[in-house]
């Protein structure tokens, strides 16, 4: 009795010294790329280990670097790379980045269906350039995925690759980026995302579109061992050389710098590096940690990245208004009675903003552009006749942007809320256009308050939507 009296004292004070010295986690913000989702599996022994817990918000990579250079909500940035935020650094004129340390690599690579790269003698072939992808794009023998390169830094990554080899391996400058050639290697973009991690996603519900995905080398190694894909992916790395994403963890918040170190110090033990390569598929900083088998022991040449912010506009801005497929973008816009007062002024402002409104970098590469077409559809108790503007330059004096504006400004507030019924005639009119003219890029936009009132339910909208909702599928909702 008395053994056992001590020792339910010892476990009492054991208890009791845990409680007292327990230490309260920290949380702390990231805004990170959307691929670093496949991270929080390991977010539980993180708060263990480091007393500091993670809350993630994901975004593209371009998409972020924008965000931070323009808000400073955020404690921490963790992206593939640093290096168009530290360009942006100088366009704003203000320190953004107070910390920054690598902590994975990842290239951004092809990855290409085996039958289509034994067709062409390209599996484990290392000297398949990115002039070879450009050519086959231009004739039409290849179809491919790529993030929008003016979100993400993958599809950007690949656009430099090509650029690049276009111009010789030079580092690009402003004056060196050549439209005309690469509007070859565009006409093989059939499938787009604004972030890599949506992509793949993308990618394995509608992988019969397309031959071949550029991506970051993990991303491509998980679609191979996800057991989802119709045929393996044959990796290649152009000779011509790659641009790598280090992931670096960044500090926003210099309050923080102690978090930051925990962190930093954590993910750079030589089990962490080791887990994050067995279950991420990128390759370890750490020098004392081995590459595994999934990966090519060849060297990969390293591509510098542009040097200017302005190579980087140019880029982005040829990419937008010359290369890519022209978009038609639909936007179903509530005008019911609950919109009245701040809602549908909040609604016409992001409106606006996309009709060239929006003078900050973001802005920039979010509005219309040239070639794309705009349609309008308000609703509120039923849906309203929609409304098309073809948009032109693109710039403040374009025509068709003067009308679109005037359209958003004659909106009021009335009626009911039919959003299913209207969201069902958006795909009718989506589906009509897709027919008439395939090679354009559709979206649909639900900019909406509140709850469906009126036409057909949810059930029914579910049915229309389940046979269309891979190949239009973007909703906002305003609050």
């Amino acid at each position: 009795m008395k053994r056992f009296l001590v020792i339910a004292a010892l476990v009492a004070i054991f208890v009791l010294a845990n409680r007292f010295f327990e230490v309260e986690s920290e949380t702390i913000s990231i805004l990170a790329g959307s691929e670093l989702k496949d991270v929080k599996p390991m977010l539980d022994e993180i708060r263990r280990e480091t007393g500091v817990e993670i809350e993630f918000h994901f975004t593209g990579t371009l998409d972020g670097a924008e965000t931070l250079a323009s808000e400073s909500q955020y404690d921490m940035g963790w992206f593939s790379h640093a290096k168009y935020l530290s360009l942006l650094e100088g366009r704003v004129n203000k320190k953004i980045i107070y910390g920054s340390e690598k902590l994975m690599l990842s290239p951004v690579i092809a990855g290409v269906k085996k039958s289509v790269a034994d067709q062409w003698g390209w599996c484990e072939n290392p000297a398949v350039s990115w002039k070879e992808f450009s050519d086959k794009a231009a004739s039409g023998e290849l179809s491919y995925a790529m993030t929008n390169p003016a979100s993400s830094n993958s599809g950007f990554s690949a656009t430099v690759g090509v650029q690049s080899a276009l111009a010789g391996g030079e580092a690009l400058q402003p004056d060196m980026i050549d439209s005309e050639a690469m509007l070859g290697f565009a006409k093989g973009h059939k499938l787009t995302s604004g972030s890599s991690g949506w992509l793949a996603d993308k990618y394995l519900a509608e992988q019969s579109r397309v031959d071949a995905i550029f991506n970051y080398e993990s991303v491509l190694i998980g679609l191979n061992q996800s057991g989802r894909l119709l045929e393996p992916l044959c990796l290649i790395y152009p000779p011509e050389g790659v641009v790598t994403a280090d992931y670096p963890l960044l500090l926003l918040n210099k309050n923080k710098q102690e978090a930051f170190n925990k962190l930093v110090e954590y993910f750079k033990r030589n089990e962490v590096q080791e887990r994050m390569m067995l279950e991420t598929s990128r390759r370890p900083v750490v020098s004392g940690v081995s590459l595994d088998k999934r990966f090519p022991d060849a060297l990969i040449l390293e591509l510098p990245f542009p040097g200017k912010v302005e190579t980087v506009d140019q880029i982005l801005l040829t990419y937008l208004d010359k290369q890519r497929a022209p978009t038609t973008s639909i936007f179903v816009l509530d005008v019911s009675g609950s919109m009245e007062g701040d809602r549908l002024r909040d609604l016409k402002q992001a409106m606006f903003n996309l009709a060239g409104a929006d003078k900050s970098i973001t802005g920039m590469f979010a509005r219309f552009r040239s070639r794309e077409q705009v349609v309008i559809q308000p609703f509120s108790g039923q849906p309203f006749p929609p409304e098309t503007f073809v948009i032109q330059s693109g710039t403040g004096s374009d025509p068709e942007l003067k009308k679109l504006r005037n359209k958003i400004e004659s909106l009021k507030a009335n009626g009911g809320t039919a959003i299913y019924s209207s969201l069902a005639q958006a795909y009718q009119i989506a589906v009509k256009a897709k027919k008439e003219d395939p090679d354009r890029f559709y979206s649909i936009v639900l900019m909406s308050d509140g709850a469906n009132t009126s036409g057909i339910d949810l059930r029914r909208f579910e049915e229309i939507y389940r046979t269309k909702h891979d190949e239009f599928a973007v909703f906002l909702r305003f609050r």
